[in-house]
């Protein structure tokens, strides 16, 4: 086994750490920018607990990330993904090689290890390029030049390793966080808790809603029409490069997310109040439909994308606010309100796994709370006689049957109205007892898994009576 240097000056054994840097005038080595960025992203996310997302949008702003070749952030995204989603089988591999844990001074060489693990373990990268990468880039910075020759040896151990170790691995227990793991086997039992973290192991397809020809579309871009009429693909590439982007033809959105929108019926010419509405797929298919969208979120910046996004789809008829939805009032009620009430996301892992590392029980408790009290506001914005359509995208019940169930017995002025299958492309399998809509993860089963699958969403529709 490898051991980790006694002293952060002088490894154990042998090896004497170089000095930093590489000759002037050499060429920079191809693919360690992309791995620099991906170690930097993993330590922040895992070590400071911020999300994925917005160091992914600090990096683009400040340019380092924007600067790469495209096929450079494509693997950056790659890296991270894989080694977020496998990071229990990353970090198991890596045990097996290591005499005891790393200490805290050596995060840097803890996010390498996992970087250059999953390049090794789940990706189609040679061993050679994976460890001569993991190595050059510990040697170029202070934190990780003690912990070189300790990188150097593990990574080589695990190539020779790789598959008696995989083979010896349970990848849902140790990928899926022991808190969520037990929440999913009481609320969907044991057999589908386990298809539930099976698809969070996929990378995800992208998900398209079209404004119209969804056949069309999916023959210029390489992809399938979902019954609920997405298009959805796995190739590659740039968004921003594809066919019908520029043209304002469709916007990113997983098949789940592009549901609830649908449950307010026809809006035509109807005043509907997005509630937390950014990023603005579900703004986009109301003002698709003909609503007289009020589009409201706490973030300015969130909804600035969202205007944006709607200039890009050539969509009008949407007035944003930026209000805090516990300290707001409409003028007058609307005819329609959909609430997409903030959540612990835990439906949305396959798309973004460092929300498994990032929440916890205590999360999903002081949401549910939140959701309640939004919920509950949101009551007295709708019509007479209107619709309230109120969703998460958590696979929680907390922040979803129990939220609907609590807001009906204290809400005698409001009713359930159930969801049919045909609203949400026939899908029967998600349609609750109660009437309700719940996606999860394993549902659209396919044969491929990277074709298959939803966002866990929840979604009920609630009619007030006169």
């Amino acid at each position: 086994m490898s051991r980790a240097p006694e002293t952060r000056d002088r490894p154990r054994g042998s090896f004497r750490p170089k000095a930093p840097g590489k000759p002037a005038g050499l060429p920079p080595i191809p693919g360690l920018a992309a791995r620099r960025a991906a170690t930097d992203l993993i330590g922040r996310v895992l070590d400071n607990g911020r999300p994925l997302d917005l160091e992914l949008d600090a990096m683009a702003a400040q340019g380092a990330f924007r600067g790469l070749e495209p096929r450079d952030r494509a693997l950056v995204r790659a890296l991270v993904g894989t080694t977020l989603r496998r990071l229990g089988q990353i970090d198991h591999a890596l045990s097996r090689l290591i005499d005891k844990p790393l200490p805290e001074k050596a995060a840097r060489a803890r996010a390498i290890l996992r970087i250059g693990a999953a390049q090794l373990l789940f990706m189609d990268v040679p061993d050679h390029a994976a460890v001569s990468l993991a190595v050059d880039l510990a040697g170029e910075d202070r934190l990780g030049r003690p912990w070189k020759g300790l990188i150097n040896g593990v990574l080589r151990g695990l190539a020779r390793r790789r598959d008696e170790i995989l083979q010896s691995q349970d990848p849902v227990r140790l990928n899926t966080p022991d808190w969520l793991l037990v929440r999913w086997i009481v609320a969907y039992g044991a057999e589908r808790a386990q298809a539930i973290a099976t698809m969070h192991a996929a990378e995800p397809t992208l998900d398209l809603s079209v404004k119209s020809d969804p056949a069309g579309w999916a023959q210029r871009l390489d992809g399938i029409v979902l019954p609920t009429g997405t298009v959805r693909r796995t190739a590659g590439g740039a968004v921003e490069q594809l066919d019908g982007f520029e043209d304002g033809a469709w916007w990113v959105q997983d098949a789940a997310a592009a549901l609830p929108a649908r449950l307010l019926g026809d809006v035509a010419g109807k005043r509907v109040a997005d509630l937390c509405a950014a990023p603005g797929g579900k703004t986009a298919a109301l003002a698709l439909a003909g609503a007289k969208v009020t589009a409201v979120d706490i973030s300015a910046d969130r909804l600035k994308r969202l205007t944006q996004n709607l200039d890009r789809l050539k969509l009008t008829g949407v007035e944003t606010v930026v209000a805090d939805l516990m300290a707001w009032d409409p003028a007058e009620p609307y005819d329609a309100v959909l609430l997409d009430a903030p959540c612990s996301a835990t439906g949305t892992i396959r798309r973004h796994p460092d929300v498994a590392y990032l929440k916890d029980e205590a999360d999903v408790a002081a949401l549910a709370a939140t959701q309640a009290a939004i919920l509950g506001r949101a009551a007295g914005w709708v019509k007479a006689g209107g619709t309230l359509v109120y969703c998460t995208c958590s696979l929680e019940p907390e922040e979803g049957e129990a939220q609907i169930a609590a807001f009906l017995a204290a809400h005698p002025d409001y009713r359930r109205r159930p969801i049919e299958a045909e609203e949400i492309g026939g899908l029967a399998e998600c349609i609750t007892a109660d009437g309700d809509m719940r996606t999860l993860p394993c549902h659209l089963a396919a044969e491929d898994l990277r074709l298959g699958g939803l966002d866990g969403f929840f979604a009920a529709r609630l009619v007030r009576v006169a």
